[in-house]
């Protein structure tokens, strides 16, 4: 029986993404001698980033000693420390922060200077949110970085003692992590200013996949493990139908058997997810019709 698939229409880069990396690729055309530095991976796929190995340019997780060239800020931003250090030591800075993401570190900014306890909603080890939090503590100690309801809980205290919240959310972390945190909030703060930070990217590609999942047997989401929004793309459809979350096509094999049962198939992708990966994912599953 030949198996209907769909591919998402907002599957694969987004704009912040294929921004970083046509840059770094451009940087590195127009400076064949120079050494280009991204410090961290650039974006979280480990096929786009050994392709930019591949084209001399470096991923760094420290600064090279002794070196010189360019350095490049990932789409992911950095702390107004790291990016000082940059500049002191002799490199030539080039900053690829994803426009969404400086958004959110100038509106958490904002909610310091006006005096409010300031709550990130994120994983407080995506880098991201480590950005976003070194740039808010420039003007305020009074910050917390909050993924659930209980971590709020721990700070309970702390934040009923002051009179206003402000509240920010990582770029690509899911509404409904959004929706639980504030209403717990709103059962002891009676003022909260909240600045909704999930970028239009991350909504419409949730919003798009929840749709397809509706009408299908099996999902399949392709992007790496690392990926925030990948890995919460895969837990929301999880909820609706089922779901498979792959890297490439080469881990289709051990699903052969569902997808061999599967009329309806939807494939979608995260937002650091190169095309080539999704078009050899679609490839894959159509070959194997009958």
């Amino acid at each position: 029986m030949s198996k209907n698939v769909k591919l998402a229409k907002f599957a694969g880069f987004c704009y912040g993404v294929k921004r970083a990396v046509e840059t770094v690729k451009k940087l590195k055309m127009e400076n064949p001698d120079k050494n280009i530095y991204v410090l961290g991976e650039l974006i979280h796929n480990s096929q786009v980033i050994n392709e930019l190995e591949e084209l001399g340019i470096k991923t760094i997780d420290v600064l090279p000693e002794n070196e010189t060239g360019i350095c490049v800020i990932r789409s992911h931003g950095a702390s107004p420390q790291v990016i000082d250090e940059i500049k002191n030591r002799g490199f030539e800075l080039v900053d690829l922060t994803c426009p969404d993401v400086k958004k959110v570190q100038q509106q958490a900014i904002q909610l310091a200077k006006e005096g409010d306890f300031v709550i990130i909603v994120g994983k407080a080890e995506h880098p991201e949110v480590v950005a976003i939090k070194a740039n808010a503590e420039l003007y305020t100690d009074k910050i917390i970085v909050a993924s659930d309801i209980s971590q709020i809980e721990e700070h309970r205290e702390k934040i009923q003692s002051h009179k206003k919240v402000g509240v920010v959310i990582q770029t690509t972390q899911r509404l409904e992590t959004l929706q639980s945190i504030l209403t717990y909030l709103t059962t002891f703060v009676k003022e909260i200013h909240l600045v909704n930070t999930i970028c239009q990217s991350t909504t419409m590609r949730q919003n798009e996949a929840k749709e397809l999942a509706l009408s299908s047997d099996l999902v399949i989401v392709a992007g790496s493990k690392k990926s925030a929004n990948t890995t919460h793309l895969a837990e929301i459809l999880q909820n609706i139908t089922k779901t498979i979350h792959i890297e490439t096509d080469k881990e289709l094999d051990k699903y052969e058997s569902l997808i061999s049962k599967a009329n309806n198939i939807a494939v979608t992708a995260g937002a650091s997810t190169p095309q080539n990966i999704i078009d050899n994912v679609c490839k894959k599953i159509e070959g194997g019709q009958e």
